[in-house]
């Protein structure tokens, strides 16, 4: 009887313990006493982990943008935000065709035939692509598609002209399809891993990651069975040219669906016990797991109503995939896409449901987010490598047109300037506590929906240095009063802090604004696109002052406006 009762109790405070540990995770967020006042506490002696910058990742359609005037500009900027070398992901490098950039297109030419059917290899645009990322310290994640048009079992139509408003389904051409010769698509892939390990270095080549086609459950003009055979020969491929490259897949679109899951299962069943199409070996290596992740905004009642719950369903779905494999649990774990919608070239011209691009209210979606990649890579105990904001640039396109981009004409959009604040944070990741917060399980089933806006934040702690991002996000894009925000930071080792704050907001960071008051032009003038470069930037709202601090503690009020965001810099 006491042995029952002591193991009844044992399991009874340890439920109680895991609930209290998992509380401000899981459990539903309590009614907020006021909503236009925030307590934010920060527990800096309270280490959660390592802060990984998973956010380091981004990528886009069109890949001749990338040596293009504008490009090279943001991904300059890119470079220098971070602490870390950015991963950049694009799409149809290996596609058919004379370099020409479009919306949803692009292209290399890096293979065709001959009279004979023998390969030609051109390498110069891959390289220029390549170059530019090598020469500012950025790494691929190269993907490894699309077809050449010479390869393909259905090569016609194969250019498309897709532009906003036009059926997605039309740019499904010829470079969707599986190659006529698998023999002739290894090759090609070899002979391209091969070339980029002779110009660039086999120890720089190893640093990157590979990965095969992209969202074959919607980019793929072939079975399942047809996908996994290029699956296997490409990592054939690969793997012969540089042993220790890293590739995975599979990318997959919608992964809480259950076409995705059937995909996955599918996916991993034929990694781990089916036979290898290219070498009639059992298993097939896979170094990574890709998979992606989209919300779903929609307009209601005049305004932009987010759906971030779908996103991190998305993202939570992925990450129970990966835990429940025990030869999976280490692999390294990127959301090879992660955005608040799909489609990146559509404008919201002709998407109204896409006009939360140019404003704050992305930036507030963004630090917000991927707050909850955190918690969720936490909770499922994953190697959460990164997340690819599918977000650039588009060339010569109009000024401030509602695409997913992090800037406009070469001005930065706000939403940039989410990631300058997080290029800032280093160290550890600390505790955080708000009384204006949703759970991550409310977060994720229900969205942010409720009377109030979530206000809350991320923290970490270095040697000298603590910073805060806090951010106030409601799914609905609706103006009401700037909230109070008391920020409580706890166990700092001095006497006195300088104190450093950015943000976010209608007034600070934010050419958009600018340009509406500008007038909006399309045709701005050299001063005028002085003036919006000059607003563009990461701003402070003081060079900085200095805090007391008692106790270990100091305590930071300020107003933050909703779809706003701030960083708090403690150094000592």
């Amino acid at each position: 009887m006491n042995k029952r009762w002591d193991l009844r109790t044992k399991l009874f405070f340890s439920v109680c313990f895991f609930c209290c540990a998992m509380g401000s995770v899981l459990l539903e967020a309590q009614p907020v006493a006021n909503p236009d006042k925030a307590s934010i506490s920060v527990a800096l002696k309270e280490v959660i982990g390592p802060m990984r910058p998973v956010w380091a990742w981004f990528g886009y359609d069109e890949p001749n943008y990338t040596y293009m005037k504008d490009g090279k500009q943001l991904l300059s900027e890119l470079a220098a935000l971070s602490p870390v070398p950015v991963y950049v992901r694009c799409h149809s490098l290996l596609v058919t065709g004379d370099g020409t950039a479009a919306l949803k297109w692009g292209s290399t030419n890096a293979y065709t035939e001959d009279a004979r059917g023998n390969p030609v290899y051109h390498w110069a645009i891959i390289d220029s692509i390549f170059d530019t990322y090598i020469k500012r310290g950025m790494r691929p994640l190269a993907q490894i598609g699309f077809m050449p048009e010479a390869l393909s079992i259905h090569p016609e139509p194969y250019r498309h002209h897709w532009k906003p408003g036009d059926p997605y389904e039309d740019i499904m051409t010829g470079w969707a399809y599986p190659p006529k010769d698998y023999n002739k698509w290894e090759q090609l892939v070899y002979e391209w891993v091969k070339h980029c390990v002779a110009r660039y270095g086999a120890k720089e080549v190893a640093s990157w990651y590979w990965e095969v086609w992209n969202e074959p459950n919607g980019y793929w003009k072939g079975t399942m069975e047809e996908y996994f055979k290029l699956y296997d020969y490409t990592v054939a491929a690969v793997k012969r040219a540089l042993p220790e490259a890293k590739i995975g897949g599979i990318d997959i679109a919608g992964t809480a669906s259950a076409n995705a899951q059937k995909w996955l299962q599918a996916f991993v069943k034929h990694c781990l016990y089916e036979t290898n199409y290219a070498t009639g070996k059992t298993g097939t290596p896979v170094d990574a797991i890709l998979f992606h992740a989209k919300g779903a905004p929609k307009l209601v009642d005049g305004h932009v109503r987010m759906n971030m719950g779908t996103q991190l369903r998305d993202i939570e779905a992925g990450f129970k995939f990966v835990a429940a494999y025990p030869q999976l649990r280490g692999l390294p774990v990127i959301i090879g896409e992660s955005d608040p919608e799909g489609c990146a070239a559509c404008g919201m011209h002709t998407n109204p449901e896409n006009a939360y691009r140019n404003g704050t209210m992305y930036s507030s979606y963004t630090a917000a987010s991927f707050a909850r990649e955190y918690l969720l890579a936490d909770l499922y105990k994953i190697n959460f490598k990164g997340a690819v904001s599918w977000a650039f640039e588009f060339e010569e396109q109009p000024w401030f047109w509602g695409f997913r981009d992090l800037a406009t004409n070469g001005v930065d959009k706000p939403v940039l300037n989410v990631f300058r604040m997080f290029g800032m944070m280093k160290g550890a990741r600390v505790a955080v506590s708000s009384d204006h917060s949703y759970s991550l399980r409310t977060a994720i089933d229900s969205s942010f929906r409720k009377t109030y806006t979530d206000i809350d934040a991320l923290a970490c702690s270095s040697e000298r240095e603590a910073t805060v991002l806090v951010w106030n996000y409601h799914d609905d894009d609706i103006r009401t009063p700037a909230a109070t925000v008391t920020v409580k930071v706890k166990g700092l080792p001095a006497k006195g802090v300088r104190l450093q704050q950015y943000q976010i907001d209608d007034t600070h960071s934010n050419a958009y604004e600018v340009w509406k008051k500008i007038g909006a032009p399309q045709h701005p003038s050299q001063a005028q696109i002085a003036t919006l470069k000059r607003s563009a930037g990461l701003q402070l709202l003081s060079p900085g002052r200095s805090v007391r601090v008692t106790n270990g503690q100091t305590a930071v009020v300020f107003q933050l406006p909703r779809q706003g965001v701030a960083l708090l810099r403690f150094a000592w």
